[in-house]
């Protein structure tokens, strides 16, 4: 067997890997993006959580000073009933007028903090109802993850297993230009050489769909490296069909059984 050989037998297997493991991964990223939302979500609601906190402790302090200030006046207009002198009663006065203007003041204020908390309180309870929505939508989405994890379980695992032996089979220089080309270009690290026109000899690479020279398609099946296309840098292999066609009758002799293992 040829490393072309030997290395796609690996590609096809990390094929159907990748395809397995595609299903896992749309489950996997839409139960990602509903932790975001609801990450997102539980940051605005900490925020207004924390806003109605502050907002609570200000009107307390409103209602703490109003009604400190009511203690006060109720003292004075004790001491304004005593008052001996029309002086004195309308010094008690102007200091009452004084303290109930403030008491307004800090009611006002007050008031408007309540309605920003209404408001607030609102938006605390709509984002609960967004919160226990989303909930729903990733326990969901965390069921579907699991239960597509449990139905290719079993496949993963012997595929694995045998890329792992296949892998072995092939020699560390080679491995090493695949591992690369798979970072660089993923399923397209080895494409077919196509066929465009048998009696012309016209192929391309099935990657770029650039030429690829007969010379190379010949040194493709005679070679015992690898035959990369000179435009994208894919590995190239040829399918049994396209071969037969390459090699005339009386040369493919001892290549027969390569070729049908392509």
């Amino acid at each position: 067997m040829s490393v072309t050989e030997k290395l796609l037998k690996v590609f096809r297997v990390d094929q159907q890997l990748s395809g397995l493991q595609s299903r896992l991964k749309g489950a996997e990223k839409f139960l990602g993006e509903q932790t975001k939302l609801l990450g997102s979500i539980d940051q605005k609601r900490d925020s207004l959580t924390s806003q109605i906190k502050q907002m609570q402790a200000t009107i307390a302090d409103h209602e703490g000073e109003m009604a400190r200030l009511d203690a006060r006046v109720e003292v004075l207009r004790e001491q304004m009933n005593n008052a001996k002198t029309n002086k004195e009663y309308k010094a008690l006065l102007v200091e009452v007028n004084t303290f109930k203007a403030d008491r307004g003041t800090n009611e006002t204020a007050a008031l408007e903090l309540m309605t920003k908390l209404d408001t607030l309180k609102k938006s605390l309870g709509e984002l609960d109802g967004q919160k226990a929505e989303k909930d729903k939508v990733k326990r969901v989405a965390g069921d579907d993850r699991d239960k597509k994890a449990d139905e290719i379980k079993e496949r993963l695992n012997q595929l694995q297993a045998e890329r792992t032996k296949l892998w072995a089979d092939v020699s560390g220089d080679v491995q090493k230009v695949y591992i690369e080309l798979v970072r660089q270009k993923d399923d397209q690290a080895m494409a077919p050489v196509e066929e465009l026109d048998r009696r012309r000899h016209e192929y391309n690479c099935g990657s770029c769909q650039m030429a690829v020279p007969v010379e190379t398609v010949v040194a493709l099946l005679k070679s015992s490296g690898v035959t990369r296309c000179v435009s994208c840098g894919t590995i190239l292999y040829i399918e049994k069909e396209v071969a037969e066609a390459v090699l005339p009758a009386s040369k493919r002799g001892g290549k027969t059984k390569s070729v049908e293992a392509l």
